[in-house]
């Protein structure tokens, strides 16, 4: 079978420009390249093809070559175990560094995301059943007014001579039948382009400055101790046009006086009197919101809980609310007199221990 033309392969006309072949073989590489179409042998052959059209249609002696006798007079390569370049070598040794800046951030402008920070804050229980405003100042990296994040002092910064401002020092070099484009940081400005003659003072040469920041943070109702909050972009900035962190917020709920937090229930002791817990009877106990009242049975031994449904805390992930759970604690008298000692012994007699 006839092999394909190469013009056509890359999709332009024969007097195109190198200019024209760059940018058609950018275009294919982005869409057929096997690194991301992984695992499909159409996609794999489709680039290969591509990438052989290039190779000789941008070496001006072999276009030149081909163009005079097309397939007769230029027989590619053994493409016998091909494996295709990866993105990085591709555009290197093809002198293309802006579309592999521009699928990997390349080395030197590559876009970091900024640092996620943390901050605790402490709340009362009461403030987590309600839910509460906190107002937090939060220590924050910001780009040096004076030198705009450049770390120079004013008119004090140039392009690096070694490398131009490119911040890589390229070496060209032939294996085997290829050229190859050697890529490395430049040593004399460590990879940034730039030379800075004089440090800015206000940041000290490194262009940022640290400024408290006030930062509003709603607690949710039912909002648990130890719960992190996060509060999306309010982090450090992102370098190179990077995204913000994140700011953290973690919640300490303070113990509270009476009430114990399991969850959405709430653990609280009630104290009840001998008689009470004898006869029965009703006692008053306190809740997140005010009191409540509790009915006792008769013959309540000490240590028995009550549930209080809906007297709990909020639930996050309901409507609802968590219940109360009252332990009462029956109170026995610490000295009786004779003659209560008398009618409790009459009033006891016949009743087992147990």
């Amino acid at each position: 079978m006839a092999a394909r033309d190469y013009y056509e392969i890359l999709g332009v006309k024969r007097d195109a420009s190198a200019d024209d072949l760059k940018k058609a073989f950018r275009h294919l590489a982005r869409k057929y390249h096997p690194d991301l179409n992984k695992g499909s042998r159409e996609a794999e052959e489709k680039f290969k093809e591509i990438n052989e059209a290039y190779q000789v249609l941008s070496d001006p002696q072999k276009k030149a070559q081909y163009d005079h006798g097309g397939h007769v007079e230029f027989t590619p390569g053994d493409t016998a175990g091909y494996r295709p370049p990866s993105y990085e070598d591709l555009f290197r040794d093809y002198g293309l560094g802006d579309i592999f800046n521009a699928f990997s951030g390349g080395s030197r402008r590559m876009q970091r995301a900024g640092a996620d920070l943390r901050y605790d804050i402490e709340i009362t229980l009461s403030d987590a059943f309600y839910g509460t405003k906190n107002t937090v100042s939060v220590p924050h990296d910001s780009v040096c007014g004076t030198c705009h994040g450049t770390g120079a002092e004013p008119g004090h910064i140039r392009d690096c001579p070694a490398c131009h401002g490119t911040g890589e020092i390229r070496n060209p070099q032939k294996v085997g039948n290829r050229k190859v484009m050697s890529i490395s940081q430049c040593p004399d400005c460590g990879g940034s382009g730039r030379i800075i003659d004089m440090p800015c003072r206000a940041c000290s040469g490194s262009g940022m400055v640290q400024k408290m920041r006030r930062i509003e943070v709603t607690i949710p109702r039912g909002v648990e101790d130890g719960q992190f909050l996060r509060i999306a972009g309010e982090g450090e900035p992102g370098e190179n046009g990077g995204t913000p962190g994140d700011l953290y917020v973690v919640v300490h709920v303070r113990k509270h006086d009476i009430f114990e937090r399991q969850g959405a229930d709430l653990n609280t002791t009630a104290v009840v009197g001998l008689m009470t817990a004898l006869l029965g009877g009703e006692i008053t106990v306190p809740t997140i919101t005010g009191s409540a009242s509790l009915k006792i049975p008769r013959g309540t031994q000490s240590h028995t809980i009550f549930r209080l449904r809906g007297q709990g805390m909020p639930s996050l992930s309901s409507k609802g609310r968590g219940d109360l759970l009252v332990r009462v604690i029956v109170k026995i008298p610490p000295r009786l007199s004779g003659k209560q000692e008398e009618l409790l012994r009459e009033a006891f007699e016949g009743i087992p221990a147990d």
